[in-house]
Formats: C-alpha cells, sequence, structure tokens
C-alpha cells in the first residue's frame, strides 16, 4: 500500500535562545515561507516556552507552524512549573513534542507519561510528535527493534490517526553527536515502526502516519535520508538553530 505524506521538517530548539535569537531565527524562516506559493513540506518550529509567543508573532500568516517541546498531562492544577497544552494550543501552538529522549533520560519519564502527555495534547485540539529511539548499548546488543516496538506500544495514544499523531524515531546515540544511523539502518527501523502501527491502529491508516527521523539530519545528509521510503521528514535540533541549514534541509525534499 502506497500513499502521498506530505514531509514534516520540525526544528527543536531545545534549551537555546534568547529573545533577539528566537526573532530572528523564526521571522528569517518566516520571510523564506511567504515566498513559496506551495511548498512541498510542512515547517515547523519549537522554541524554548519563553520564547514562544515571540515566535507566533514573528511566523504569522507565513505557513511555518509553532510547536511546544513538551506538556504536561493535566489540563490545569498545582503543577509548578509545568505548561499544560491547553494554554500551549492558546498562544498558538498546534502541536507539541513528547517523549523525547531527552525528557526520558533527565526527567525519567516513563512511556506511561508519555502516552498521557500525548493523550492531553490531542485533547486540547493539538496534534502530537511521538518520540522513540534505542540507546547505544541497545543497539549493539541487538535489541533496537524491540526497544522501538516497545515504546511505540507504550507510548502512543489510544486516539492516534494520522492526522493527530506523529512518530519520531531519534537513535540516541545519534542525537547532538555528529552521528547518523546509515539509510540502511533508518529504514529498517522505519519500516519496522511503521508494521508496528498497521497492528495498533490499521494498516491503512498506519500507511498514513508520518514517521520522522531525528539523529543529526544536517544539510549534507538530509537530501538522502529523505528519499528513503519510510522517512517522512526530520525532527531537526542543531541545524534548526541556524536559518540557512533549516531551510536548506527543507529545500531538500524532493
Amino acid at each position: 500500500m502506497t500513499t502521498t505524506r506530505r514531509t514534516m521538517i520540525a526544528g527543536n530548539w531545545k534549551m537555546n535562545g534568547l529573545k533577539s535569537d528566537g526573532k530572528k531565527l523564526a521571522s528569517a524562516l518566516a520571510r523564506r515561507m511567504k515566498k513559496l506559493k506551495k511548498p512541498n513540506f510542512e515547517m515547523v518550529i519549537c522554541p524554548p516556552y519563553p520564547l514562544l509567543g515571540l515566535a507566533s508573532e514573528a511566523i504569522k500568516a507565513s505557513g511555518v507552524k509553532l510547536g511546544a517541546q513538551d506538556c504536561h498531562s493535566a489540563t490545569s492544577g498545582a503543577h509548578t512549573g509545568d505548561v499544560s497544552a491547553e494554554l500551549l494550543k492558546n498562544i498558538g501552538c498546534k502541536t507539541a513534542i513528547v517523549g523525547h529522549s531527552e525528557r526520558r533520560t533527565d526527567h525519567g519519564e516513563s512511556d506511561a507519561l508519555v502516552k498521557a502527555k500525548a493523550e492531553a495534547a490531542i485533547g486540547a485540539g493539538m496534534s502530537v510528535i511521538v518520540c522513540i529511539g534505542e540507546t547505544l548499548r541497545q543497539r549493539e546488543s541487538g535489541r533496537a527493534m524491540s526497544v522501538n516496538r516497545k515504546q511505540l506500544q507504550g507510548s502512543l495514544p489510544d486516539s492516534a490517526t494520522a492526522r493527530n499523531t506523529v512518530i519520531a524515531y531519534e537513535p540516541v546515540w545519534a542525537i547532538g553527536t555528529g552521528k547518523v544511523a546509515t539509510p540502511e539502518q533508518a529504514q529498517e527501523v522505519h519500516a519496522v515502526i511503521r508494521r508496528e502501527l498497521a497492528k495498533m491502529i490499521g494498516e491503512k491508516e498506519a500507511d498514513k502516519v508520518r514517521i520522522l527521523y531525528g539523529g543529526s539530519m544536517k544539510p549534507g545528509n538530509a537530501k538522502e535520508l529523505l528519499s528513503l521510503p519510510d522517512v517522512d521528514g526530520g525532527l531537526i535540533g542543531g541545524a534548526a538553530l541556524n536559518a540557512d541549514d533549516f531551510w536548506a534541509i527543507a529545500a531538500s525534499v524532493d
């Protein structure tokens, strides 16, 4: 079964940038996006929380979409320091990243918590980017496929559809290290993810779900990775902090 999946180029700024940096970066991308009549990709930027309002204004009416790097599983309440999906939606976010490996590692987030956050984002009227991926030790011990299947099974929201859910495969060993999965490695895992999705939400729906690659994608390797049959875009870290590099990745989309 084949389908046309619109490529997503998503930038995760992580904990980087001050007001001037965020405005400059968002504005540069917005100007370029406005010049395209019919872009063949969807562009999303995910700044740190304090820069979301500023970025929202900078990309207004440009076609660039705003995303958050995380959200809480509750709609409101006594959760000091956390931000609800309802609030993120209210200030202009269209999507939220959940389950990034840095959240799983730094904050001990479980699959169950990731799933709850994903459900909260969807419940607020947003879409969600659910991240999964194996460590170097897990890959070297031959457990890469089983780890990704297990994380997907535990993290995918019950309400997941191709309209509200994107999966991002990020080999943890390739995030911020400069190491990149070979095209063969990336395609193998993406294909496994799609087959697992077919078991969970049906083959027809799974064929429409976008699966992003999220491990050190940059201008020099983007075209090759984006040409793979089951790679439907990228969740970009370091290269997303440079407008020229991030745009070059988007320009690699056929």
